[in-house]
Formats: C-alpha cells, sequence, structure tokens
C-alpha cells in the first residue's frame, strides 16, 4: 500500500462517534441495551411467537452451512498499520451510480410483516432514511409497488416462476414499478430440507393448528401489536412471487406456487437480460464458473451467498470462494451475504474483494424488537462499528483494503 501524505488535522464527524461505546449509545427505552446486532436476536426471540422466530433463525439439516458461515469469518485476522492519520476517514461507497453512505444493506428475507407491523415498509423507510439499500423480498407479504412509494431506491430480488410467461409478466410489473436493480435468486431450484420449521411448528402453506394458536396467546404483544393489526387488512397474501397477487399464506395453493423451478437455466437470464434495462444482480452464487457465467449473460453485479444456510447444507461459506469468484468477474461487482454480524466481519468481506456486503436475519429481529427505530438502531450500531475499526486498522476510504489487511 503507498504511504499516505501527512495531513493537517481534521475533525471527523460520523453519525456515531467511535468514542460511544465508552458511555453507551444515544438510543433510549430498550434500544439503550441494545449495543450489537446480537443483542437484537434475544430481544426478538422473547417477542416472536416459536414458529416464527424458528423461520427466521432457522437453516436446513445440520445448519453445517449456517455455522460455517461464521467460522470462516474467524479464520482470518486483522493486521492493522498504525499512526496513519484516519482523521477523514468515509465509508461512503459508490456501487451502481449511486453513493451509499455504508458499505452494507439489508438482504431480502421471505414474510416480514410477521416480525413487526408493516415489516418490509418499516425496513425499507430505515434503509432510506440511513441511504442504504433495502431488497425486497420476492416471497414477501406487502405489494411492491407500496414498497417502491415508501422508498424508491429499494431493490427487488425475484424467485423466478416456472413458466416464461409469468417470467415476462413479473419483470413487466417489476419496471412498471419504477424498480432499478433488479436481484434475482438462483439457488433454489427445489425447496431446501428446513427440518428446523416444522420442529418449531412453522410450515408453509401456514396451517393453524392448536399450537400454533397457543403459540400466538402465549406472545400477547406480538399477537395484539402485529398479528392482528395485519389481520385487519385481511388474510395476507404471497403479493409478489408474480405479476398478479399470489395465494393466501394459509391457501394449499402456496407450495404449488414456490416449486416446478427444476427446468430453469441460464437461457431464462437471457431473456431477462433482454427485457430488462435496469441493473441484473444474480444472487446465490458459490462458483467460481458461475460467477463468469452470470458476467457473460448480461449480469452487472453478482451476490456471492449460501441462501444464509437455508438451502444445501454443506455448501462452502461465500467468504471461503469470494477471492477466486473476484477474480474470475474481474471488474463485476461482486457482493456477499452469510455471516456477518460485526463491522469486522464487513471489512474482512471488503479487504478480500466484496463490494458491498448484505445482512438479513439482524435486521428481521431489529424489525421484530423495535420496528423501523429498532433497524435504524441496528444500522447506527454497524456503522460505528465500522468507523471504528477503519481508525484502528489505519485506513481512510474502504477501496484502501485488501488482503495485505489480513492473516488466516
Amino acid at each position: 500500500m503507498k504511504e499516505s501524505a501527512i495531513n493537517t488535522p481534521a475533525t471527523h464527524n460520523t453519525t456515531s462517534s467511535a468514542w460511544t461505546a465508552f458511555s453507551g449509545t444515544h438510543a433510549k427505552g430498550k434500544l439503550a441495551k441494545i449495543l450489537s446486532l446480537d443483542d437484537f436476536e434475544t430481544q426478538a426471540r422473547a417477542y416472536l411467537p416459536k414458529a416464527l422466530y424458528g423461520y427466521i433463525s432457522g437453516s436446513v439439516e445440520t445448519r453445517q452451512s449456517w455455522q460455517d458461515n461464521f467460522n470462516a469469518f474467524e479464520q482470518w485476522g486483522f493486521v492493522p498499520r498504525v499512526l496513519k492519520n484516519v482523521a477523514s476517514r468515509s465509508q461512503k461507497t459508490v456501487l451502481f451510480n449511486h453513493e451509499w453512505d455504508c458499505p452494507f444493506g439489508i438482504a431480502p428475507m421471505g414474510i416480514s410483516a410477521l416480525s413487526t407491523h408493516d415489516g418490509d415498509r418499516a425496513m425499507a423507510r430505515a434503509a432510506a432514511q440511513a441511504n442504504i439499500p433495502y431488497i425486497l423480498s420476492g416471497s414477501s407479504l406487502t405489494t411492491l409497488e407500496s414498497v417502491m412509494e415508501a422508498a424508491p431506491n429499494s431493490w427487488f430480488q425475484a424467485y423466478l416462476p416456472g413458466e416464461q410467461q409469468r417470467i415476462d409478466a413479473l419483470i413487466k410489473r417489476v419496471k412498471t414499478a419504477g424498480v432499478k436493480t433488479l436481484v434475482i435468486t438462483v439457488d433454489i431450484p427445489v425447496a431446501g430440507n428446513r427440518e428446523n420449521n416444522i420442529r418449531a411448528g412453522f410450515s408453509t402453506p401456514l396451517r393453524p393448528s392448536a399450537r400454533l394458536i397457543w403459540d400466538g396467546i402465549s406472545h400477547p404483544r406480538w399477537l395484539l401489536g402485529t398479528f392482528m393489526r395485519t389481520l385487519m387488512d385481511g388474510i395476507p397474501h404471497f403479493e409478489n412471487s408474480f405479476a398478479e397477487r399470489g395465494a393466501p399464506i394459509i391457501s394449499r395453493h402456496v407450495e404449488r406456487d414456490f416449486s416446478n423451478r427444476e427446468h430453469l437455466d441460464w437461457h431464462h437470464i437471457e431473456r431477462i437480460r433482454a427485457q430488462w434495462d435496469g441493473k441484473l444482480i444474480i444472487k446465490g452464487i458459490l462458483n467460481a464458473q458461475d460467477a463468469a457465467l452470470a458476467k457473460a449473460k448480461g449480469a452487472d453485479g453478482i451476490i456471492v451467498s449460501n441462501h444464509g444456510g437455508r438451502q444445501l447444507d454443506g455448501a462452502v461459506s461465500p467468504l471461503r470462494v469470494l477471492p477466486e469468484i473476484v477474480q474470475a468477474t474481474s471488474n463485476l461487482p461482486v457482493m456477499l451475504d452469510g455471516g456477518i454480524r460485526r463491522g469486522s466481519d464487513a471489512l474482512k468481506a471488503l479487504a478480500l474483494g466484496a463490494r458491498f456486503v448484505f445482512l438479513g436475519r439482524p435486521f428481521n429481529f431489529a424489525a421484530a424488537t423495535a420496528s423501523q427505530a429498532g433497524v435504524s438502531h441496528a444500522i447506527t450500531l454497524l456503522k460505528a462499528e465500522i468507523d471504528r475499526n477503519m481508525a484502528m486498522l489505519g485506513v481512510n476510504r474502504l477501496e484502501e483494503l485488501d488482503e495485505a489487511f489480513l492473516m488466516r
């Protein structure tokens, strides 16, 4: 790395001071005790019914991939520089011709509207306020159009329908809604073996049962504050699976609507590229050959992901294959999700070549804890950790990071 020129002292201006940790955060009420993203999960577990908490926190089979997402970060240590004058540091990041305030965003997660009332819009509004990207899930219970109205810079993530005419119609709807960045998730030819959902009492479709009813009654704050308020607008539907409204969450047709994807291949991506003039992101890549294919088929970026350990158990951690994928795609923006819980995790991914990172579960738990205010607090915490760690690493700009700052 080139040595920085000697600069005159500068006043470092951030939303959260790097010294905040000595006196606690500026949050009030129950958020004052939330000092890290992991703290949100503890609060959310007490608030949410067991079935819903199990759906959000769960993965598949032995949870091997989920656990390795965290292990991969632990196997890298920092090699910081000192006396580098870090008074002018900034974590602003340009991605797809937009300058974001932080190098992270909110990953898509389905049925977030059951975590807190109006959960999708709560997360979208918090993201817009903080100038970070929010990705609306294709399996959300809130209409795409209403989310785009609340937060026009939001991205949309689609699970491709099984029929080409339905794919074409969905792309047309997304374009009409004003979406500029489309994320196609490609790692779900079939559903993962989510035994944990069954053990927790969650199923798709959601089947009312004595166990599920008791689960709701025994969590009255969630029952009254989220579920009953949601029911006032009717039984929730999957709103964005197709161009038309999807099935109700309790309908037996849900399973049919989310199946029939085994035949999808790269020709479907080619056809989408021909129709879609916005940014096209391919999510769910773990193989360098697939990354190169995505670039060849016209993708504007990829998200390296194993679906948070929710699909193929034993699939490699995204961080482990990140350097190879970055090398295989040259200057294509490579992003990553999976296992990030601290600012240090985000910086390790950036040092290994990621342009951006995404987090799903922590923001969902933050929404369950305190709706939009909880999500905003989570963003503030992660932003402060990144700022603090940049100072201690000796960098002013994220693009200064590379593998020289890490050691296995």
